[in-house]
């Protein structure tokens, strides 16, 4: 197929992306504006807006109307305010972000977060992330969604999640307070849970790790003269706005000892939140310089790279702006929401028919006073 011809394709998938964006849309706000099956913090915030959401959005761009979401409104409860009344009495999970200083932003979840890593399930190739496979979640537990999201994508691929004790506040307050011996310490305590796992005879193909807590592993590996592809790891997932393609190269270079097609150790870069859900990357090749570019789930998820100035604006392609993120799931609604990362706008691809981000890294008015902690 020719150059012209796909992109013929793509735009005419891009065209039906948009088509069933819209759709999905209308029918979410409908979903969470109505008496009936709404949840009390957007039947309350209705008698506050300019219009009527019920027969006023009609498509995505609609959503333009809704004020920007504050995520302040996610501080503090009670967390029953945003259960829809279509969802009552259903098993509900808190999920938290943020929180070390101040009261934790919580979002209220009962399936989002199995649906989300199902559909990122298809994504990953069987012959690095096999069926049957066990996982390592060697990342932060407690009150957040990706324990429970790596352990659920796990078990839907047929195979047993090992986890480890890691708190990530204590490791920002560590930071913050300047404690670096300490926080080498809780490092290497982390990475020692992950080796006995590692080591122990458990089968553990496929692992989730955060930048940080990866290189770590490979290093502390090293030290006992292994490796990660010596332990039996093959596949990977990882994310945060560490990623970069100067990371991503080091990890095949110097980490796995080369391409997946000659180190067998696949790793593929993910961008998401407790918001979200999980944004996946296109393949990422040296013959691209280690470009990450990250696609969200749509309909699920929407990202768009704005105007600094005008949030409702659009840069160009290839232009930088500030990510930002519309959740439309029929647990979840948040319109226009500003992420605190920025990137470069990306067009769509045939496997993803809409925008992309690439690029992404911390806004850079925050940037200063952002603590990146395990990630």
């Amino acid at each position: 197929m020719s150059t012209a011809d796909t992109t013929v394709e793509v735009e005419q998938l891009a065209k039906q992306a948009k088509d069933a964006l819209d759709a999905h849309t209308v029918e979410i706000v409908q979903q969470h504006f109505h008496d009936s099956t709404g949840c009390p913090f957007w039947l309350e915030k209705k008698a506050e807006l300019n219009f009527d959401p019920l027969t006023e959005v009609k498509c995505f761009d609609d959503l333009k109307k809704f004020p920007l979401f504050e995520d302040e409104w996610l501080r503090g409860g009670p967390i029953s305010r945003w259960v829809p009344k279509a969802k009552a009495g259903q098993p509900t999970y808190v999920f938290e972000t943020g929180g070390t200083t101040g009261i934790p932003k919580s979002r209220m979840v009962i399936d989002d977060f199995r649906r989300d890593y199902e559909n990122f399930s298809d994504t990953l190739p069987e012959q690095y992330f096999p069926k049957g496979a066990n996982w390592l979640m060697l990342g932060p537990s407690g009150p957040r969604r990706l324990r429970l999201a790596v352990e659920h994508l796990c078990q839907v691929r047929g195979g047993i999640s090992f986890c480890i004790d890691l708190d990530p506040r204590w490791v920002v307050k560590l930071i913050k307070k300047g404690w670096m011996e300490h926080l080498e310490e809780y490092k290497k305590h982390c990475i020692d849970q992950a080796i006995t796992i590692l080591t122990a005879g458990h089968d553990i193909k496929c692992m989730f790790a955060t930048p940080k807590l990866l290189d770590g592993l490979a290093e502390g590996l090293e030290a006992q003269g292994s490796s990660i592809a010596e332990v039996g790891i093959t596949g990977i997932f990882s994310g945060g706005t560490e990623f970069t393609p100067q990371w991503t190269r080091y990890c095949v270079e110097e980490l796995f000892g080369g391409p997946a097609e000659e180190s067998g150790v696949f790793m593929t870069p993910t961008y998401g939140n407790t918001l979200m859900g999980l944004a996946c990357s296109k393949p990422v090749t040296a013959a691209d310089q280690y470009k990450i570019s990250y696609y969200a789930p749509q309909p699920r998820a929407v990202t768009e790279v704005v105007n600094f100035d005008d949030p409702n604006s659009v840069v160009g392609y290839g232009e930088t702006g500030r990510v930002k993120l519309t959740t439309l799931t029929d647990e979840f609604f948040v319109p226009g929401f500003l992420e605190r990362d920025e990137g470069e706008r990306e067009r769509p691809i045939e496997t993803y028919p809409w925008d992309g981000v690439s690029g992404v890294r911390p806004f850079h008015e925050f940037a200063a006073a952002t603590t990146v902690g395990v990630y």
